[in-house]
């Protein structure tokens, strides 16, 4: 069965809708980000030629996207684990121990992303005890602070990569 080119804009349109009253229904009550910018601030972001640890300039120091509406494909991409995840506690929201956490688009890896200002915050028991239980699981796990990076292994030790 072929839809009208009218027909299929609708369509659209309302799988869109729905799409966003999803999300919407699905947020985990008390993750939302409040104060937190810690991805604005760590994440790279090649559109913006915005380097890791340099906080973005449409940030809003609040918590928030100047730009929220419009903001470029990699930010609407972006998944913070601590907001997806009902098992991580409120101390583990970003902000608060200085990493991020995240699958990684590309991989299978799990990723803590810490400011290269504070290269190892990722550090923190509460994170690494999880960073190990990511492993344990099977992940690839990597601390990442700018250029540097960790591996993080299931027994508990950790190495810098190249």
């Amino acid at each position: 069965m072929r839809l009208a080119s009218n027909a299929r804009k609708v369509t659209i349109r309302r799988f869109d809708s729905l799409c966003l009253r999803l999300d919407a229904m699905l947020e985990i009550p008390g993750k939302a980000c409040g104060s937190c910018y810690l991805c604005c601030k760590v994440l790279e972001i090649e559109e913006f030629k915005k380097k890791a640890g340099k906080l973005c300039d449409h940030c809003v120091h609040e918590g928030g996207c100047g730009i929220y509406t419009k903001r470029p494909e990699v930010c609407r991409d972006y998944h913070c684990r601590w907001k997806e995840e009902r098992s991580l506690s409120a101390q583990l929201r970003p902000d608060r121990v200085g990493t991020l956490l995240m699958d990684d688009p590309d991989s299978d890896e799990y990723h803590a992303v810490c400011d290269p200002e504070k290269p190892f915050m990722w550090r923190n028991p509460l994170v690494f005890k999880h960073l190990v239980a990511e492993a344990k699981s099977g992940r690839t796990v990597l601390a990442k602070a700018g250029l540097r990076a960790w591996r993080i292994f299931p027994d508990g030790h950790w190495q810098e990569t190249a």
